[in-house]
């Protein structure tokens, strides 16, 4: 078995709704994603999944959060733009454009700031 990790980021604001304080006003974050796939064999060039183009899908999804208000961008328009749910989101994300039978998306990591994140993982 392999694990094959690309970390990325992207800058946006959210607000937390139902917190009861001050994060629940609007404020930004230089998040980052870290994102973990397993591999049960290597190709014939001898790797699990290509860095790049599992970099390329990460930036495609998280493009859409980029410079964004989180709660303006469905489906945190009406769920709340935690980090354990930008995670899942995330995963389910590139679940149906990276898992093949001997391919898939292990663990997701959101981090708000440096050391606090959530991850996801089925």
């Amino acid at each position: 078995m392999y694990e094959v990790t690309v970390k990325t980021g992207f800058s946006a604001a959210h607000q937390l709704r139902l917190y009861d304080g001050k994060y629940e006003n609007l404020h930004g974050h230089n998040w980052s994603a870290q994102v973990k796939v397993e591999a049960d064999e290597l190709d014939a060039m001898g790797v699990g999944i290509d860095f790049v183009k599992l970099k390329q899908f990460v930036g495609e999804i998280l493009a859409a959060l980029d410079y964004q208000n989180i709660n303006e961008v469905p489906p945190f328009d009406e769920l709340n733009p935690s980090a354990e749910n930008i995670a899942r989101w995330l995963f389910l994300q590139l679940k149906q454009k990276v898992n093949t039978s001997g391919v898939r998306i292990k663990c997701v990591e959101i981090c708000e700031m440096e050391g606090c994140g959530a991850s996801y993982f089925e």
